[in-house]
């Protein structure tokens, strides 16, 4: 079993005590030694990967709030300290996070395939003198999937891909579809692993069984909201319109953490919500 980190953004903001638009893009800016912080309470927890904090490091995000030439530095901070935060601890590998353009959860928002390519190829190059492999996250159409493969791909290195599904249905992508019809192009790109993040648990739960079976190494991390609130729409929303379960503290999602794990899943962490004290019941359950 490997054990990945938990969520960046929602950890910050619960350190930071307040939210915006741009967070977790906004500590970067304003507290970078939070972000390693949470770096190194991950690794302390028992995470043997780091996520970059770089999930809304993104051209669209930030071209909208005028900030276009930050990208690089940002993109750069962030690596760094993904990396220091690993050298420090002494083991572990990092991941490089890339996002889904236009919006979370909002893949009509998205670029066409070719188009996102371009990016994904642009924001792959810049991670990749720090990242052992890049990772696409909360993927939720089948087109936002083929755009991130065809760009991450082109630095050489390992892409690892996360899907995230309907909260209400886990056999379906956020977008309506089947998951059952990414495993087409899931064969024909190849990807070292995939997920399936960003979703209940429950939903993950239901989602992960489609996707056994075909040859893939499968993972899972989950998000601790209530649901995804229908106001969280656009680049301009902020994270406090999304409420957190009461019901999933450490030992609930280790039964859940668990039930993955008998079910195929090598790979296990959490996503918004889920924090260091989760990653540290996970460490301690599968011995890592």
């Amino acid at each position: 079993m490997i054990i990945l980190d938990g969520g960046m953004g929602q950890e910050l903001v619960k350190r930071a005590g307040k939210a915006t638009d741009l967070w977790s893009m906004q500590a970067l800016m304003d507290m970078p030694t939070l972000v390693r912080q949470v770096h190194d309470d991950y690794f302390s927890a028992g995470a043997q990967i780091a996520t970059t904090n770089t999930y809304s490091v993104l051209p669209d995000r930030l071209e909208t709030k005028g900030l276009g030439e930050h990208l690089l530095p940002l993109t750069k901070s962030a690596c760094e300290m993904a990396v220091a935060a690993r050298d420090a601890h002494g083991s572990g590998q990092v991941a490089g996070s890339l996002g889904p353009l236009g919006f979370s959860y909002q893949p009509d928002k998205s670029p066409p395939a070719e188009q996102a390519a371009e990016v994904y190829a642009q924001m792959a190059r810049l991670h990749s003198d720090y990242v052992d492999f890049h990772l696409l996250e909360t993927m939720s159409s089948i087109d936002q999937v083929r755009g991130g493969l065809m760009g991450a791909g082109v630095t050489g290195k390992p892409v690892w891909v996360s899907l995230s599904v309907d909260d209400t249905d886990g056999t379906k992508l956020r977008s309506g579809e089947p998951l059952a019809n990414i495993i087409t192009i899931l064969k024909d790109y190849s990807p070292a692993v995939v997920l399936i993040n960003c979703s209940l648990p429950e939903a993950i739960s239901q989602g992960l069984p489609v996707l056994t079976g075909h040859g893939f190494t499968l993972g899972a991390y989950a998000n601790g909201f209530t649901g995804i609130h229908s106001d969280f729409n656009s680049i301009n929303a902020t994270v406090d319109l999304l409420e957190a379960r009461k019901d999933l503290g450490p030992t609930e999602y280790l039964t859940f953490a668990r039930a993955w794990a008998e079910g195929g899943a090598l790979i296990i962490g959490g996503c918004c919500e889920v924090g260091p004290d989760h990653i540290a019941v996970l460490s301690k359950y599968f011995g890592v």
